[in-house]
């Protein structure tokens, strides 16, 4: 009961403070008895390429000429992840990138590169303790 009691509200704090939006209470209704792992799993997938994603915008962005169009691809590749999980502020911070890629603004692309490897990791944290609450309350009370 307490575990359920500490998801409710995280997930809560998560939508008031935008992490997440509607998207992400869609993906639970694929969760029912028979995946009770479902969420788990594409938090793990979305964090996987969330994160690989990240790593090649970081190492285009470090290079001496940067392929802007090359960033903006990646860039469109991370907001369909994000948006496909309701990873709402990530969605917005990949949008002001784009403007700045649009700019060709190395400057902003790399400020905005490190707000959205923060705002990942925030995130990233936030999720691995909702699926363990998730994990402890159908531990305690198994949906029917």
């Amino acid at each position: 009961m307490a575990a359920q009691m500490h998801l409710n509200t995280l997930m809560a704090n998560m939508f008031r403070m935008g992490l997440l939006d509607n998207q992400f209470q869609h993906l639970h209704m694929f969760q029912d008895k028979s995946t009770p792992d479902f969420i788990a799993k594409v938090i793990t997938v979305f964090g996987n390429e969330s994160g690989q994603i990240i790593d090649d915008l970081r190492d285009m962005l470090h290079k001496s000429c940067v392929d802007f169009n090359k960033v903006s691809d990646l860039l469109y590749n991370l907001m369909g992840i994000t948006a496909s999980v309701g990873a709402l502020r990530l969605k917005n911070i990949c949008i002001q990138f784009l403007e700045f890629c649009q700019e060709k603004s190395k400057d902003g692309c790399l400020k905005t590169l490190n707000i959205l490897i923060n705002e990942c990791i925030d995130l990233r944290i936030k999720s691995q303790i909702m699926v363990k609450l998730e994990q402890q309350a159908q531990t305690f009370d198994p949906k029917e």
